[in-house]
C-alpha cells in the first residue's frame, strides 16, 4: 500500500471514519478506530477485525501507530491531534487517503472550496461534465466518502473539500480546484482566519487555480500560489477570465469572448449562485468540457435542497429555505436576493461577528424571527442597527419551535414578502443538521398554510 502504513488508528466512526476503516481493512492494514461514543458502526467495524476504543482518549492508543487519519471532528488542538504530532506520527484526512489509494489511471479530481456555494458548485460541475459525455460523480464533503469512489469507473470527479479536509491533506493535488469565497468561519476550529484561508489554498497544489475575482480574501491568497489562475467575476471580464456581460455568462480565455448562456438561466435564483456557475464552468473548460454543454447542464440543473429554495406561496408570501446558509456570508447572499424579508435566523454562530451582516441588510428587513443558543446575539445587532424593527425572540430546543416560527413569520409577513429561512448559524444546538432545521421549518410553513387554507 504506497503511502499508507501498516498499523493505522482512525480518530472518528461516523461517515468518513468508517469508510476509510473499511478501505484499510480490505487492504490488509492493522486498524484500531477510536470514537468518543459506542455505536453500531463501530461494533461492525469490530467484527471485522477493528481494534476499537471509546471514551477519554488515551495517548496509550498511539502506542505502535505509524499513521493517524481524522475525521473533520478533530480539530488541530483535540488531544489526539496534538499527542499525533507530538509523537511524530503522520496525520492526514479522508480524502488524502483516497489520493494516496488512488489506482493508475484513475480519474483526475476538480476540486471545490470556499465558505459557501461548494455543494451547489460541485453538483454543477458534475452536471456539466456528464452533459459532456463524461463519466463522473459528484463525491467528497458533499457527503460521498472519496475512499469508496475515487478509484470507480469514472474519468473526471466533482470533489467538494471542505477546510477541515484540507488542513491535513499534505501531499493532494487536483488537476484543478476552485476557492469561490473566503469570510470568517469554523475560526474556533482552525485558530484564526490566515489558518483557514491557507488550508483552502490547497486544491490549487495540482497547479491550476480557479479564483474569485471579486472576493479580495481570494484575491490575496491567489497573489501567493503559483499555480495558474483563471479568475472569475460578476463584472465583464477581462481576457483571461469568466464574468458577466449584457446579461450572459461569458468566458473569455480564448481569444475572443464566448457567450455561455443568459443570467437568467441559473437555478437557484441569486448574482451568488451566478458567480457558483462560473466557476462551474470554469473548472469544467480545464477538463475540455464545451460551451454548448456547460449552457446545458445550467438549463437542466436542479438546485440541492435547503439551498434558498422557495417551497411555497401563499397569498403573495414566497417561503425560502435557505438553511444551509450556516454563518453570516452566506446569509448576505441570500438577503441580497430579495426586496423585503421577514427574516428567520439563529442557531450557533461559532464565534462569529453578525454585526455587519445586520447593519447592511437591515433596510430589507420587514420583520425578524429569532431561534437558537445565539439568538440574543444576533437581537442585540437588529436592536443596534433597527430598533424599530419587530423582532420575535423564541425559546424551545426541538421541531416544535418552528411551529411558533411559522405562526409569527406569518403574522408578520404582507403580500410581497419573502419569509426566509436562513440562519447565518449552524444548526446543531436545536436540530441534528442544517437540513433537519430545513425541514422541520417546510413542514410546519405547510402545517400551518394548510389550516389556513381549512
Amino acid at each position: 500500500m504506497a503511502g499508507i502504513a501498516r498499523n493505522v488508528l482512525v480518530a472518528g466512526a461516523r461517515v468518513a471514519g468508517t469508510a476509510c476503516s473499511e478501505v484499510l481493512l480490505d487492504r490488509g492494514a492493522a486498524v484500531t478506530v477510536y470514537d468518543r461514543d459506542d455505536s453500531e458502526r463501530l461494533r461492525a467495524l469490530a467484527a471485522r477485525g477493528a481494534r476499537t476504543a471509546t471514551g477519554e482518549f488515551d495517548p496509550a492508543l498511539l502506542d505502535g501507530i505509524e499513521q493517524v487519519v481524522l475525521s473533520p471532528g478533530f480539530p488541530p488542538h483535540h488531544p489526539i491531534a496534538v499527542a499525533a504530532r507530538d509523537a511524530g506520527i503522520e496525520t492526514f484526512s479522508e480524502p488524502e487517503l483516497a489520493w494516496r489509494l488512488r489506482e493508475p489511471g484513475a480519474a483526475r479530481w476538480l476540486a471545490v472550496t470556499g465558505t459557501n456555494g461548494k455543494t451547489t458548485t460541485t453538483t454543477m460541475l458534475a452536471a456539466m461534465l456528464e452533459a459532456a459525455g463524461l463519466r463522473t460523480a459528484a463525491l467528497g464533503n458533499i457527503g460521498v466518502p472519496l475512499v469508496h469512489a475515487a478509484n470507480g469507473p469514472y474519468d473526471v470527479i466533482a470533489v467538494e473539500l471542505s477546510s477541515y479536509q484540507l488542513h491535513w491533506s499534505a501531499s493532494l493535488a487536483p488537476t484543478a480546484g476552485a476557492v469561490l469565497n473566503l469570510a470568517p468561519d469554523h475560526l474556533d476550529w482552525h485558530g484564526g482566519f490566515d489558518a483557514y484561508s491557507e488550508a483552502k489554498a490547497a486544491v490549487w497544489r495540482g497547479g491550476r487555480a480557479v479564483a474569485n475575482l471579486d472576493d479580495p480574501a481570494v484575491v490575496a491568497l491567489a497573489k501567493h500560489t503559483d499555480a495558474h489562475v483563471t479568475g472569475f467575476t460578476l463584472n465583464q471580464p477581462e481576457p483571461g477570465q469568466f464574468g458577466v456581460a449584457l446579461g450572459y455568462l461569458v468566458d473569455y480565455t480564448g481569444g475572443e469572448p464566448v457567450q455561455i448562456c443568459s443570467v437568467d438561466l441559473v437555478r437557484p435564483a441569486g448574482w451568488h449562485n451566478v458567480a457558483n456557475a462560473l466557476a462551474a464552468a470554469a473548472l469544467a473548460r480545464e477538463a475540455g468540457v464545451g460551451h454548448a454543454e456547460i449552457a446545458e447542464a445550467i438549463r437542466k440543473y436542479t438546485p440541492e435542497p435547503h439551498r434558498n429554495v422557495a417551497f411555497t406561496e401563499h397569498e403573495g408570501v414566497t417561503w425560502v429555505d435557505d438553511s444551509k446558509a450556516t454563518n453570516p456570508h452566506a446569509a448576505a447572499a441570500a438577503l441580497a436576493a430579495y426586496d423585503s424579508v421577514v427574516w428567520v435566523a439563529g442557531g450557533q454562530l461559532k464565534g462569529v461577528d453578525v454585526d455587519s451582516l445586520v447593519a447592511e441588510y437591515a433596510h430589507k428587513l420587514r420583520a425578524a424571527v429569532l431561534i437558537g443558543q445565539d439568538r440574543a446575539l444576533i437581537a442585540d445587532a437588529l436592536a443596534r442597527h433597527a430598533p424599530d424593527l419587530p423582532v420575535a425572540v423564541l425559546d424551545g430546543g426541538d421541531d416544535a419551535v418552528m411551529t411558533d416560527v411559522a405562526a409569527r413569520a406569518a403574522g408578520f409577513a404582507q403580500p410581497g414578502d419573502t419569509v426566509l429561512l436562513s440562519p447565518a448559524a449552524a444548526s446543531y444546538d436545536m436540530f441534528r443538521s442544517y437540513a433537519h432545521r430545513g425541514d422541520a421549518f417546510a413542514d410546519a410553513v405547510r402545517r400551518l398554510l394548510g389550516e389556513d387554507a381549512g
